[in-house]
C-alpha cells in the first residue's frame, strides 16, 4: 500500500534510543529519509548503519542536545539543507528520575524532565515550523499516560509530557490553516529497561501486565511504529490535535 511517505524527510528526536529505534524501522519500510539527533553519539551510529543495511536507507545524524536551542537550530537546518527539506518531525527524546515521590525530587531533577522532553519539543517544533509550513508536514509529540493517570513517582516526568500534550494542541490549531497536523503518541513499549525490571520485580511486573486488556506491553516497531507512519501518511491528513493510546487498552477513559 502507497501511503505517500517514499522519499520524505523524516526527524526523530533521541534518534539512537530503543523506541526510536522500532520507530525508524517502521518508517524505513515506507523508503523515507532520516534526520536522526541525539545527544549520545554510539547509539545514533549503531541506529545509521542498521538502517543503512537492512533497508538501505538515507540517513543523516546530527549530535545535539535538545535543551539548548542553538545546538537544535543548527541540527534542524543542517537536516534540512542535507535533504532539501523537512516533512515529518517525531519529538521522542526525554530523560526524567521516575522513581522520586514528588517531595523526593531536587530541582535539578524536575529541571532534567522539564528541559530534555518539554523544552526539547518545543525547540524543534519552533525551527522546523518553516521547513513542515513549506511541505505541509506533520509532527507527532510523544507523551505518556503518566501524566493522564498520575502515575506515582513520576511527577517531573508527568508534567514535561502533560506541557508537550498541550502545546501540541495549541500547535494543531495555530498550524492548522497550514496544513501542518500535529499528534500525541503516548505507548506502553517493551524495552530492555522494562525487560531488566522484569527480571528484578517478577511480581510487580505480572501486575502491570494483568491491568493491560490485550495481555502484552507494546512492540516499537510493530505496534508504536505502525501508529507513527499512519499518522504520518496521507491516511492521517484529518487527525490533528489528538492524544493516540498505544497501551493495549490500559489507557482507556471516559
Amino acid at each position: 500500500m502507497d501511503r505517500g511517505l517514499k522519499g520524505k524527510v523524516v526527524l526523530i528526536t533521541g534518534g539512537g534510543g530503543g523506541i526510536a529505534r522500532g520507530i525508524e524501522r517502521a518508517f524505513a519500510t515506507e523508503g523515507v529519509r532520516f534526520i536522526l539527533t541525539d545527544l549520545f553519539p554510539g547509539g545514533l551510529e549503531a541506529a545509521k548503519e542498521e538502517l543503512e543495511r537492512d533497508f538501505g536507507s538515507e540517513v543523516f545524524t546530527v549530535i545535539a542536545d535538545g535543551s539548548k536551542e542553538d545546538e537544535v537550530r543548527a541540527a534542524v537546518d543542517a537536516g534540512a539543507e542535507h535533504f532539501g527539506g523537512i516533512d515529518v518531525l517525531i519529538n521522542n527524546a526525554q530523560a526524567s528520575a521516575s522513581g522520586l515521590t514528588l517531595v523526593q525530587h531536587s530541582e535539578e531533577d524536575f529541571d532534567l524532565a522539564v528541559r530534555s522532553g518539554l523544552y526539547a519539543t518545543f525547540f524543534y517544533m519552533k525551527h522546523a515550523y518553516p521547513y513542515l509550513k513549506k511541505s505541509a508536514g506533520s509532527v507527532i509529540n510523544f507523551a505518556s499516560g503518566a501524566g493522564i493517570g498520575g502515575n506515582p513517582g513520576q511527577s517531573s516526568y508527568a508534567a514535561a509530557k502533560e506541557g508537550i500534550r498541550g502545546m501540541s494542541r495549541v500547535a494543531a490549531s495555530e498550524w492548522g490553516p497550514d496544513d501542518i497536523n500535529v499528534n500525541i503518541v503516548c505507548p506502553i513499549v517493551m524495552t530492555k529497561a522494562l525487560e531488566e525490571w522484569r527480571e528484578r520485580e517478577p511480581e510487580m511486573y505480572e501486575k502491570n501486565m494483568k491491568a493491560i486488556p490485550l495481555g502484552r506491553f507494546g512492540d516499537a516497531e510493530k505496534d508504536v511504529g505502525r501508529v507513527c507512519v499512519f499518522l504520518a501518511s496521507s491516511d492521517a491528513s484529518f487527525v490533528t490535535g489528538d492524544t493516540i493510546m498505544v497501551q493495549g487498552g490500559s489507557g482507556m477513559k471516559p
